[in-house]
C-alpha cells in the first residue's frame, strides 16, 4: 500500500515569501498531500515544523523536499537522515536531484552523496562571495551594517533621564528596549565621571 506524500518546505528568513511559494507550489505539483513549512536557519537546531513532518511520518511514507539544503545541513546530515528514514521504512525525494531513496542502490547512495556534496560546496561559495561583496562594499564605504537605533536616541534618553524619568518609561517612551536605555545610562556616566 502506497503511503502519503509529506512535503517539507523553509526558508531562512521571513523575508523570503517568494521562495517558500515556489517551494510550496513544487510540493502541491509533485503531490503533497500534507506539506509543513516554516522560516528559520537550516544552521538552528529548533526547526519545529521540520521536527512534526517527521513526527507525522509512517512506514511507506515518502518526504519529498525540493532541495538537500532544505532536509539537512551538510552531506553527512544528509546520509544521516537518510539512513533515519530507511530505518523508520520512509523514501525521501529530492525534486531538484531527481532523486529518490526508495531503491538506494550502492550507486544511487553515492550519487546521493555526491550530489549532496556539490549543494554543500555551492552554497559555500555563495557565502564565501556574499562575505567578499561585504568587505568590498565597506571598503569603499558603501557598507556601514545595521545602523545601532538605541545608540542613535541616546541624547533623547539623556534628556528624558535629566527630566527624572526612570529606565522603563523612557524605553517605552524612546521605543526601545530598557536594556539599551541602562547601557546608554552606563556610557554617559563613564564618559563624563564625577570629579
Amino acid at each position: 500500500m502506497a503511503g502519503t506524500l509529506v512535503g517539507y518546505a523553509r526558508t531562512s528568513t521571513s523575508d523570503q515569501k517568494a521562495g517558500l511559494q515556489a517551494q510550496l507550489e513544487q510540493l502541491r505539483h509533485a503531490g503533497c498531500t500534507k506539506i509543513f513549512s516554516e522560516h528559520g536557519s537550516g544552521v538552528d537546531a529548533a526547526r519545529p515544523e521540520f521536527m512534526k513532518a517527521l513526527d507525522y511520518l509512517r512506514e511507506d511514507d515518502v518526504l519529498v523536499v525540493t532541495k538537500p539544503c532544505r532536509f539537512a545541513r551538510s552531506a553527512p546530515d544528509l546520509l544521516k537522515k537518510v539512513d533515519e528514514l530507511k530505518g523508520r521504512g520512509i523514501t525521501l525525494r529530492i525534486l531538484s536531484m531527481g532523486l529518490d531513496t526508495s531503491d538506494l542502490s550502492p550507486t544511487g547512495k553515492l550519487m546521493l552523496t555526491v550530489l549532496a556534496a556539490v549543494a554543500e560546496f555551492e552554497r559555500g561559495i555563495m557565502l564565501e562571495r556574499q562575505l567578499d561583496g561585504i568587505a568590498r562594499a565597506k571598503a569603499e564605504g558603501k557598507y556601514k551594517g545595521r545602523s545601532p537605533t538605541a545608540r542613535a536616541r541616546s541624547a533623547e534618553v539623556m534628556a528624558l533621564r535629566c527630566d527624572g524619568l526612570n529606565p522603563a518609561e523612557i524605553a517605552r517612551r524612546v521605543g526601545i528596549g530598557r536594556a539599551s536605555v541602562y547601557r546608554i545610562i552606563q556610557g554617559q556616566e563613564i564618559a563624563a565621571p564625577s570629579g
